[in-house]
């Protein structure tokens, strides 16, 4: 008779879960990116090295071998960005909350953005979740002051000498002015859009902080989380996308098992 529990050892079913595990994560991960692309370009490539081994294609095969033999490296070059950005969700807390900010300082920062847009003011505001910007805060100016309407309109404000770059908020207060971000590399974002807003994806790229951009040519007010750039259409919009993120919402990171262990 067929004796499964002989067959198959408990360490099996633990690693087979563990790697689906892990390749569910990875493609939470690269979903949404342009690294999608990159692996189905790989996937190609290595169906074209098997029909060619069967063909029996030598050169073909020969450059493909080549090609292949240096993956490993290869992968590391094209996929550093989300190879940084995986292992920072690993050494993230799985039971943490998200950054202590309340629903007063996120209708402040609504009432701001809406306020310079009118007068096409331009403004970069980051909010800073889980992943820590410590790299990002030492390259402004240390402000640490109350998340307030006048306080961030006074800092853009093109007489400002901190009007330039991005403001950081963590922990419930203005942390840094005149921020350095990075710039996003994606050749898929809008060519119109300028350096505040390539700076803005770039940093959701690198991170999980929500940033909030205000175009003062379009006086468009837009969100970048994750890499995705949301145009919002008014105050309702905004206050309704942010809420979602720090009031109601758990933090991204958190798998949906553990989410569902706390509930029991």
């Amino acid at each position: 008779m067929f004796e499964f529990d002989k067959i198959v050892r408990w360490q099996d079913v633990l690693d087979i879960v563990l790697v689906a595990i892990l390749f569910y994560q990875l493609i939470n991960i690269i979903r949404g990116t342009r690294s999608v692309q990159m692996v189905l370009g790989l996937i190609v490539l290595v169906g074209v090295y098997f029909l060619a081994s069967i063909l029996d294609l030598a050169t073909l095969l020969w450059l493909l071998q080549t090609f292949l033999g240096s993956l490993f490296l290869i992968i590391i070059i094209v996929f550093q960005d989300d190879i940084r950005r995986a292992l920072t969700q690993v050494g993230k807390s799985p039971f943490q909350r998200s950054v202590s900010i309340i629903e007063k300082d996120l209708d402040e920062i609504t009432r701001a953005a809406y306020y310079l847009a009118k007068r096409r003011i331009g403004a970069l505001i980051v909010i800073e979740r889980e992943t820590g910007l410590k790299n990002y805060v030492d390259s402004g100016f240390a402000v640490d002051g109350l998340v307030t309407k006048e306080m961030l309109v006074s800092i853009f404000m093109p007489v400002s000498p901190l009007h330039d770059g991005g403001v950081i908020i963590s922990k419930g207060r203005i942390n840094t002015a005149g921020a350095i971000l990075p710039l996003t590399k994606s050749p898929y974002l809008d060519k119109s859009y300028g350096t505040r807003h390539r700076a803005a994806v770039g940093l959701s790229e690198q991170t999980d902080a929500v940033i909030v951009v205000v175009s003062e040519e379009t006086q468009i007010v837009s969100v970048a989380q994750r890499g995705v750039l949301l145009n919002m259409g008014d105050e309702a919009m905004l206050t309704d996308k942010l809420s979602s993120v720090f009031i109601s919402s758990e933090p991204i990171s958190r798998p949906r098992w553990l989410k569902w262990v706390n509930r029991t």
